[in-house]
């Protein structure tokens, strides 16, 4: 049978109040009294529940994270970011995903209810953020991760989407690519807009209009990059690069392009966007604008422990900057050749 804190009373000859004094380091003790209740709890191995012990602290230390889904390709690297923060301080991490909808939102409600954290973290599921803010505004420390543009009344910690896309034009138009295909991520998350204006104005500044008809909607996805791409050969439409809103519908967009027998990155370079590990492994290896989306995770968890630790909650977003990371998908336009004058034949 498990010893109990009754079990720990009974033989130090105390109150079960007086253990839970010595436990949770309150109120005022006989040294002597508290030493013996520590060891009578070291001779009976007495481990206190933890949600026990974080009750009577007023704290449970579990900080709740809320994310639309685990599927998401750069999902893991802000996980781990979270993790690495969370674990460090001796807290637990209590991950919830919105897999089911309503169902999992029901559920995620009831834990709420129950108190069963501190603070949250939050990626936000699609039509959550008004239900979150309620949270915060009745006393639940709360921080976005990835606010998307849309600057919540609570903490958040975003990147610089606006300046990867006016990395990602600058790289194409020092390489001479002035056509460029442009594979959008979903038109409703502010991301995007971020993205295109940043590299749409990037190239009206170098006296370039970008064509409206190369500017294809997708959806993040793999498929989206290879439908962008038949998409532009269907209508005829020239283009000598793409930028493509995510590494996965870059990919989408490489294997499309090779499969015409055009060569990437000589008749087409090719830019994605979050640098996830998939990046690397592309044929050829993608030039991406990197999301640091390890240290967003990192930063996000970082504030609630300091709230924690009696810091308050900064008003304004932390936000951290994008980096062109310059791979094999791009190359420097190919000059026309000019076909060699024949050579006379000496007598």
């Amino acid at each position: 049978m498990s010893i109990t804190i009754a079990d720990v009373a009974a033989r130090a000859g105390v109150s079960k109040t007086t253990v839970s004094r010595v436990l949770n380091g309150k109120g005022e003790l006989d040294l002597r009294t508290a030493e013996r209740v520590r060891q009578v709890i070291a001779e009976l191995g007495y481990v206190p529940s933890a949600r026990a012990v974080g009750l009577a602290r007023g704290r449970t230390r579990i900080v709740g994270m809320l994310v639309p889904s685990l599927t998401w390709p750069w999902m893991g690297e802000v996980l781990q970011g979270a993790v690495d923060v969370v674990e460090s301080q001796g807290y637990g991490l209590l991950l919830f995903t919105f897999n089911r909808g309503e169902e999992s939102m029901h559920q995620f409600a009831s834990q709420v209810s129950a108190q069963s954290f501190d603070g949250l973290l939050v990626i936000e599921p699609e039509g959550t953020l008004t239900y979150i803010e309620q949270l915060h505004a009745r006393g639940l420390p709360v921080v976005l991760i990835d606010d998307r543009a849309k600057r919540p009344q609570f903490p958040s910690v975003a990147t610089t989407n606006r300046a990867g896309g006016e990395s990602a034009a600058r790289h194409l138009l020092e390489l001479g690519r002035y056509r460029p295909l442009v594979i959008t991520g979903v038109e409703r998350f502010g991301c995007t807009h971020e993205r295109l204006d940043g590299f749409r104005d990037t190239y009206a500044e170098a006296g370039i209009e970008l064509d409206p008809e190369l500017v294809f909607e997708g959806d993040f996805t793999h498929e989206s990059g290879r439908r962008g791409v038949q998409y532009a050969l269907e209508q005829r439409l020239a283009f000598d690069a793409i930028f493509a809103h995510n590494d996965l519908s870059a990919g989408g967009a490489i294997q499309a392009v090779r499969e015409t027998g055009r060569n990437v990155p000589n008749d087409v370079s090719v830019v994605g966007f979050d640098d996830i590990p998939y990046a690397e492994h592309t044929e050829p290896p993608l030039t991406t604008v990197h999301q640091p989306m390890r240290q967003m995770g990192q930063a996000a968890a970082r504030m609630l422990m300091g709230y924690f630790g009696g810091t308050p909650l900064p008003e304004d977003p932390q936000v951290l900057p994008t980096t062109l990371i310059v791979r094999s998908s791009t190359a420097p336009k190919p000059t026309a050749r000019t076909r060699p004058a024949p050579k006379h034949r000496s007598h």
